[in-house]
């Protein structure tokens, strides 16, 4: 008797875009943990917002993470105040995550998004980029995979609190699996 096996389905893995913009280096390094995580269940690329084009036909997450400024989004007068007041080289200057979701052409399937924000850890500081991105998604026709998430840093220009890359890694783990 010859046996014959079922051939194995064929595993289709998630692409996943994390695209980040950053000042001072605390919102990229939250990405790139960000994409650690996913990385465990899905194929991811990171890109800073001024290099993201097009998003791919087969994109099936996109995870926008920006700092929050003047209680959301960046906008360049924003980002050139903080150039002026930084103490070293800034990263995002030529474009913002608010100009790149503007430019984006409409999707007739947008991918599952989540969004992030690195913010000072004070506690009465309002606003937050991230709410402000998934707002400007969802008017895209895209559905959030999760609740914004909010990643803390010390003063302005950080670093990034301890403990917030690990939990970065868990949630972008956390939303590759759901």
């Amino acid at each position: 008797m010859v046996r014959t096996h079922a051939p194995e389905k064929e595993k289709t893995m998630t692409k996943a875009w994390v695209v980040y913009e950053s000042m001072f280096g605390n919102t990229r390094e939250v990405a790139e943990a960000v994409a650690q995580g996913i990385k465990e269940h899905a194929e991811v690329e990171v890109h800073e917002v001024s290099t993201a084009r097009s998003l791919p036909a087969d994109l099936d997450l996109l995870v926008v993470g920006a700092p929050t400024h003047a209680f959301g989004l960046s906008r360049p007068s924003t980002r050139e105040d903080a150039a002026t007041k930084a103490h070293r080289a800034v990263e995002s200057t030529s474009m913002g995550v608010r100009e790149w979701l503007e430019q984006l052409t409409p999707d007739a399937t947008p991918p599952r998004f989540a969004t992030f924000d690195t913010r000072v850890n004070h506690p009465r500081v309002p606003g937050s980029a991230a709410k402000k991105a998934a707002k400007r998604l969802r008017k895209r026709g895209a559905t959030a995979q999760t609740d914004p998430e909010s990643f803390w840093v010390h003063g302005t220009e950080g670093p990034v609190l301890d403990g917030e890359l690990d939990r970065a890694r868990t949630w972008g783990s956390s939303i590759a699996r759901a």
